[in-house]
């Protein structure tokens, strides 16, 4: 009897410490997640090394700004990853892989803040995984997860966009000898895609005289199409270009689509054909360092 009593007491005895030490440890696990904020930058992404810079300019803006909380970096396309896996073995996680992981080492408050130019496809895509993760309850989910905005959102980003993109095409020498600025945005079906023709319109109200009516917008998947900045060329006594890529990245669509000297159906082509003196200028959105500032802004804007 008295060693059953002995037992049963150091049973009770184990159980409650067991129980004080689980309860010990899940308080713990709560303020580790209270306390663990991690902003997550999304790209499209590119395999091209020398376009890389852009991309890594906008991280390390980030991590200049806030040197207090963890950044990384995901990309949204899988021919991308997979060729870089593959090619240079390098390893990028897809937005969900980055967060699942960033669920699992404890983060409570995720800060998504992508690189796209447009809320386009992509940053529908990169929406629908952010909403999934905020309606997960429970330890799978996120105390606090937020989705911030692309670069262009509404009229007032494009008129914020085409001062950033005048200040810096004539801070290069863009527009001296009488030149005009041609930008290749990507386009795209969705409905984001008239973001293009706002843009159009807000550069075609720059005020100053040195730029005005000299950069002129198009994409080459969807509209305004090379015909139509061609129609609008034709309108001007321009015959000296600037060929630009209006993309965070100057990767392959600016390498080939836009400058590709060896491609009779690039821009830089066919513009040579309509009798065009040109200069490909390929440096990507992410390197401009007015970019970077905004790009800050979009992230400090997210985590207020």
């Amino acid at each position: 009897m008295f060693k059953n009593c002995v037992f049963a007491a150091v049973l009770v005895a184990f159980l409650a410490s067991c129980a004080g030490a689980a309860e010990v440890a899940e308080k713990v696990e709560k303020v580790e997640k209270v306390e663990k904020k991690g902003i997550l930058l999304v790209a499209f992404g590119t395999s091209m090394p020398e376009a890389t810079g852009a991309i890594e300019s906008l991280v390390s803006a980030a991590k200049s700004a806030f040197p207090d909380t963890e950044v990384r970096l995901a990309y949204t396309s899988n021919i991308i990853r997979r060729k870089l896996k593959k090619e240079r073995g390098i390893e990028i996680p897809t937005p969900p892989e980055a967060l699942a992981r960033m669920n699992d080492e404890r983060f409570s408050r995720v800060y998504v803040q992508p690189m796209h130019v447009i809320p386009g496809e992509e940053y529908d895509d990169l929406k629908s995984v952010v909403d999934a993760f905020a309606s997960m309850k429970g330890k799978y989910g996120f105390p606090h997860i937020a989705l911030g905005q692309p670069f262009l959102s509404n009229e007032s980003d494009c008129e914020l966009m085409a001062g950033i993109l005048a200040r810096h095409l004539a801070g290069q020498g863009k527009f001296e000898s009488n030149k005009a600025v041609v930008l290749m945005g990507h386009g795209t079906p969705h409905m984001a895609n008239a973001m293009y023709s706002a843009m159009q319109g807000a550069l075609s109200r720059l005020s100053d005289p040195a730029v005005s009516g000299r950069i002129f917008l198009g994409t080459v998947e969807s509209t305004p199409t090379f015909d139509d900045v061609l129609a609008a060329l034709k309108k001007t006594r321009v015959k000296s270009l600037v060929l630009a890529p209006f993309m965070i990245v100057a990767g392959d669509h600016a390498n080939n689509d836009l400058a590709g000297a060896d491609d009779p159906e690039s821009w830089l082509s066919l513009f040579k054909k309509e009798g065009y003196e040109v200069e490909p200028y390929l440096v990507g959105l992410g390197q401009y360092p007015e970019i970077a500032k905004l790009f800050v802004k979009r992230i400090e804007e997210l985590v207020e």
